[in-house]
């Protein structure tokens, strides 16, 4: 009987941020739009919105929605993600503070709640 080799494969770590280990340029930036795409797209699915509706709620048009809900973000800035939120009934709070003595650089982090209760009547 002929015994197969089995492949070995090396697996390495990644970081809190997948767009830095991509080497994307602004990593930051990419994570952040991300995340807050991700909260546009909870809110969304939540009050049941078709692409339609959500294009007239946001003041954008459908094919923008479906990028947005595809994570095609090049388009939009995390400030327009950010106006879209607080077109859909959410409150954005930036809290700028010192980073801790252990970490080189400041980061930016997007905590979100998105609560059924805080995003308004539905269309």
């Amino acid at each position: 009987m002929v015994k197969k080799r089995e492949a070995r494969s090396s697996v390495t770590a990644g970081s809190a941020n997948l767009f830095a280990d991509l080497g994307f340029a602004a990593p930051e930036e990419e994570l952040t739009k991300a995340q807050l795409a991700s909260l546009i797209r909870q809110v969304v699915k939540r009050r049941r919105l078709t692409q339609v509706a959500a294009a007239a709620l946001l003041g954008i048009d459908q094919p923008k929605v479906s990028a947005l809900l595809n994570g095609r973000l090049a388009n939009f800035s995390s400030d327009r993600l950010m106006r879209l939120l607080t077109r859909l009934g959410q409150d954005i709070e930036i809290t700028v503070k010192a980073k801790p003595a252990n970490r080189r650089h400041g980061r930016i982090r997007v905590v979100g709640e998105a609560h059924a209760s805080s995003v308004g009547p539905r269309v």
